[in-house]
């Protein structure tokens, strides 16, 4: 019998336990780590469907939602108004829609001739299809504000507003710019020519100074479709301006908003009225007109 001392270098001795001491079972082992992988493997899974499927669009987050850009009409380059046909009796295409939560009301001419006028209108005229106020006027001498051609005769001369519209031969031009040779231009072929401050130029947002809310009214270049647009709603600039370049219009002018009074005549007739008629207007308030042709 081998006592402790009796034990060589390259015997193993096992302390502690008798013959019937239970050893680690190896396979035991592999089976309890392959059921741990497996637990965690599933619970990865789970985790990334989870969230995955819980993204959720910017614009519906809580603390910083993105503006949705609304739209009842196409913002494509394409044209706003439908296809009229040329013997059609002219009228106003009239379009609701929203911008950036922005209501807007369009408003589109069909065989008409775009003039101004200076001076209260003749409500009775029925050749008169849109009226709406264009420039502005001084509260102190009652003067226009800005260069004003009417049918060839300037009325007003200054450079207060870079925003300008030129009507000569009946192409409309809307654009910014500190002197333009349309207003000479104007005063040579019988033409129009009047300011106000840019709200697009090419496509881009110009900023203004005012910085109050009102109901706002623009002249609009939209690849060549000319149109005047208005807010249903009080607006800054900014927005305003932000709103029609989101509707894809390449040129804006400002037109007078708030109350100012103006009409449209739609394909059934009907006169339809926006802002409040002042019979007390001063004589050089002034009016962009479309007329049937």
């Amino acid at each position: 019998m081998k006592t402790e001392k009796d034990i060589r270098d390259d015997e193993i001795r096992v302390i502690g336990g008798g013959g019937d001491a239970t050893r680690s079972n190896p396979l035991r082992w592999w089976i309890w780590g392959g059921f741990m992988i497996a637990v965690i493997s599933v619970i990865v899974v789970v985790v990334f469907i989870f969230c995955g499927k819980s993204q959720i669009p910017d614009e519906q987050t809580y603390f910083e939602p993105q503006p949705r850009i609304e739209r009842s009409v196409d913002a494509s380059p394409g044209k706003l108004g439908r296809e009229v046909d040329s013997l059609t009796r002219g009228f106003i295409e009239i379009q609701d829609t929203a911008i950036n939560d922005i209501p807007l009301r369009i408003y589109i001419p069909h065989n008409a001739k775009m003039s101004l006028h200076v001076g209260r209108l003749d409500k009775r005229d029925t050749s008169i299809i849109f009226a709406a106020q264009a420039a502005d006027i001084r509260r102190d001498n009652r003067k226009i504000v800005g260069a004003f051609v009417l049918k060839g005769e300037p009325l007003a001369w200054g450079l207060s507003k870079k925003g300008y519209c030129a009507i000569i031969n009946d192409k409309i031009t809307i654009g910014i710019a500190d002197n333009s040779p349309l207003f000479e231009q104007a005063t040579e072929t019988d033409g129009y020519f009047f300011r106000q401050y840019p709200l697009v130029d090419n496509g881009k947002l110009v900023e203004n100074e005012p910085k109050n809310k009102s109901v706002r009214r623009a002249l609009c270049d939209r690849n060549g479709e000319v149109m005047m647009v208005e807010s249903l709603s009080n607006e800054s600039f900014h927005d305003f301006a932000q709103a029609l370049v989101d509707l894809g219009i390449t040129n804006a002018i400002y037109l007078v908003g708030s109350s100012a009074y103006g009409w449209a005549v739609n394909d059934s007739g009907d006169r339809i009225e926006f802002g409040i008629e002042n019979l007390r207007l001063p004589k050089n308030a002034s009016y962009i007109v479309w007329r049937r042709r």
